[in-house]
């Protein structure tokens, strides 16, 4: 993928992530205690991640996906902004037929990491304050690409730099955790990689 294809996606990705919060604001509860995201007032930074395992548009290595080990792809991430209180990292499959497929939710990783190993356990606790979701394949943790049969799909890895933890019960989803990165988000960032399987 070039680097101006990757950037455009990003920023496509960026958008649309900006409209959801707006939308999920407008349709979300009335309660005068949350918090609303105002895109038009809000400074996000860069944040730059990636992955000693493949090149940002390259292939994801089969150990990393359902015909492999199916373990979690290690990760590393540039300094986060001031302000920053936790870090939160999504893996999506865009290209799925159903619409957007959630891989891997894992959130309140403390401010202070810039990289997470691979083959993190498939448990809702991992170190420090370190937490998972349940991913769209009903399991808890990372689930890696597995697409139909011939299909190539990218696989896209967001970063989240927050303003605050998230306060999600164990049992929280992928949809849980969008909805409550709303009006937190003080940086992102993001990369992908591509798989077919053959």
């Amino acid at each position: 993928m070039s680097k101006s294809l990757s950037q455009l996606r990003f920023f496509s990705v960026i958008s649309i992530a900006l409209a959801t919060a707006i939308f999920l604001t407008a349709c979300g509860s009335s309660d005068d205690n949350d918090t609303e995201f105002d895109p038009e007032s809000s400074l996000i930074a860069t944040l730059n991640i990636s992955s000693a395992a493949f090149e940002d548009g390259a292939s994801i290595p089969v150990e990393y996906t359902c015909d492999g080990k199916n373990t979690s792809i290690p990760l590393r991430w540039s300094d986060v902004p001031g302000g920053t209180r936790s870090i939160a990292i999504l893996v999506d499959d865009p290209d799925a037929p159903a619409g957007i497929f959630r891989h891997w939710s894992v959130y309140n990783i403390p401010s202070g990491t810039r990289s997470l190993p691979a083959a993190q356990a498939n448990t809702v606790k991992l170190k420090d304050s370190t937490r998972q979701a349940i991913n769209d394949f009903d399991d808890v943790g990372y689930s890696g690409p597995c697409p139909p049969e011939d299909e190539e799909h990218e696989y896209v890895f967001f970063i989240y730099a927050l303003s605050e933890p998230l306060d999600l019960d164990d049992d929280a989803t992928a949809l849980d955790v969008s909805a409550a990165l709303r009006g937190k988000v003080v940086g992102t960032g993001s990369f992908s990689g591509m798989y077919a399987r053959r």
